[in-house]
Parts: C-alpha cells; structure tokens; sequence
C-alpha cells in the first residue's frame, strides 16, 4: 500500500499514515524498514503492509515510497 506521514509522535514513538484511500492506519517505530523515526517528516510518502492490530489497522514494513 501507498501513503504519506499524517503525524508523528516521537516521544511516544509511534505515529500516523494516510492511505491512498484516505484511510488513517497506525504505526509503530518497530514497524519501519529504510526509515529513521526521528527523521520522519510529515507528508513524507511511504509504502508499507497493513495488519489488523488490537485496536484496528496498523502498517508494518513501513519503507520510502518506490524501494
């Protein structure tokens, strides 16, 4: 799937993603691959999977849009 940052929470350490479909879907630092979270920049676009978590979607394998 394809999106863009929505939010970060670096003191948290988690955040956001916007879909492509406009979804909001979840991520944890844990989930990044390519990616540092302290550099994460919001509207930055991004590829990831989505998995059904505890509380709803969340993204994993979260990587640079196009690698």
């Amino acid at each position: 799937m394809q999106g863009t940052i929505k939010r970060v929470i670096r003191d948290r350490g988690f955040g956001f993603i916007k879909s492509s479909d406009g979804q909001e879907i979840f991520f944890h630092r844990s989930g990044l691959q390519q990616l540092n979270f302290d550099g994460l920049k919001e509207g930055e676009a991004v590829e990831f999977e989505m998995e059904r978590g505890d509380k709803g979607p969340r993204a994993t394998n979260v990587r640079p849009s196009g690698t």
